[in-house]
């Protein structure tokens, strides 16, 4: 069996997911083309070798339906013969077309492939895909007859479980800001980031180059003052020994991106005249808890370690999606990864979540930390909504 490595990632700035976000008046599958567009470019790869487009998307209703991913290679000028497929699992929807495309480059079946992710939460609104119906049914409503609860609950119970303050929280917060900030001052997001054009509401094009929530001045003190974001007389009634630490500062913001990265074989990439940047080392997928929900990201993580017969000091930088800041301190504390190993150039509370292409962001940036700091071994998780959470590590090469 053949080895999965990555030739290259790039991924869009990411915008603010609102109708006043810079990448709002971009269509998904633009702004995913857009991703996939300069991927090809880069690695100046005939197009018409990508044995399939594999991408993530969450919000698939809208504009994001009808198996977005083919609209996204075709608006991107690949040749018509190239396939491509959308898949969810949720937030990890794009870390999981990682590993399909890993999976299928190890079995013989692909030689060329590329894993996405696109997310446009402006004109897609979070939820919007279950458009008002019950998405579990009456089985589910059976086996959980408390019911099940949205994330910023589960993020709640995390911090309540670990017993996080909420100026632990809000420290954290801010750090992922000050680091993102740093990044973009020093120049680290620049081979990541493919800029583009985007129109305004007035119809002209401006430019985009940066992400757009990163907020250099925030502070602990500023984000404290935020009032909690889902305490409701609903939830206290239920959960009266919650202390509401969780705000929409210590959160992800709602986001607009893509993202995409070129995986072949060594052999391959050889004939092919292309550099691998790294080799996906080891993989692995884990159910737990729907109601904590967030928490898959902890036996995700012991189960690549073990695959990959490591530990967590061999580890030289993660990448951990800040859904909520208590998801990844409570990662943190189970599983005794050096703080200053994790999100290093800051991480989705700053630069932002845009759930189908998060996977492949946080892929991206992992690359881009590897080289920077000159480390061997990354590691990316992702919790996901229903108690899933996908984990990865990279080995880096050049």
């Amino acid at each position: 069996m053949t080895d999965a490595v990555i030739v290259d990632a790039v991924r869009t700035p990411i915008g603010k997911g609102k109708p006043n976000g810079t990448l709002a008046g971009v269509h998904p599958v633009d702004l995913h083309a857009h991703a996939l567009r300069a991927l090809v470019e880069r690695t100046a790869l005939d197009p018409a070798r990508i044995d399939d487009v594999i991408s993530g998307a969450v919000g698939q209703i809208g504009e994001q339906s009808m198996n977005t991913a083919r609209w996204a290679a075709l608006a991107a000028g690949l040749p018509e013969s190239v396939p491509a497929v959308t898949i969810d699992r949720q937030c990890g929807s794009s870390q999981q077309a990682i590993h399909f495309a890993a999976q299928g480059v190890m079995a013989g079946s692909y030689d060329v492939v590329i894993a996405s992710g696109v997310e446009s939460m402006s004109r897609v609104p979070m939820g919007s895909q279950a458009a008002g119906r019950d998405p579990f049914g009456p089985q589910v409503a059976a086996r959980y007859p408390d019911g099940l609860v949205p994330q910023g609950i589960s993020a709640e119970l995390i911090a309540a479980k670990w017993g996080f303050t909420r100026a632990q929280l809000d420290e954290f917060a801010a750090r992922s800001h000050q680091r993102a900030a740093e990044a973009w001052s020093d120049g680290r997001f620049a081979r990541e980031v493919a800029p583009l054009k985007a129109p305004t509401p007035d119809g002209a094009l401006v430019d985009v180059t940066t992400d757009e929530t990163v907020r250099p001045a925030t502070t602990p003190e500023i984000l404290a003052a935020l009032k909690p974001a889902f305490r409701t007389d609903v939830w206290e009634q239920r959960f009266p020994d919650l202390h509401w630490h969780i705000t929409a500062g210590n959160s992800s913001p709602i986001n607009d991106g893509a993202a995409a990265l070129l995986i072949t074989s060594p052999e391959t990439a050889k004939a092919l005249g292309l550099k691998p940047r790294a080799r996906i080392h080891s993989f692995a997928v884990a159910g737990d808890d729907p109601l904590l929900m967030l928490t898959g990201i902890i036996p995700a993580t012991h189960q690549v370690l073990a695959r990959a017969g490591l530990t967590p000091s061999d580890i030289d930088a993660f990448e951990v999606n800040e859904a909520f800041a208590s998801v990844v301190l409570a990662w943190q504390q189970e599983i005794g990864a050096d703080p200053a190993k994790v999100n290093i150039n800051g991480g989705a509370i700053a630069i932002g979540h845009p759930l189908g292409g998060s996977g492949a962001r946080l892929m991206t940036t992992l690359l881009s930390v590897l080289e920077q700091t000159g480390g061997r071994y990354g590691l990316q998780t992702m919790c996901e909504a229903g108690g899933l959470a996908n984990a990865t590590i990279i080995e880096r090469l050049t």
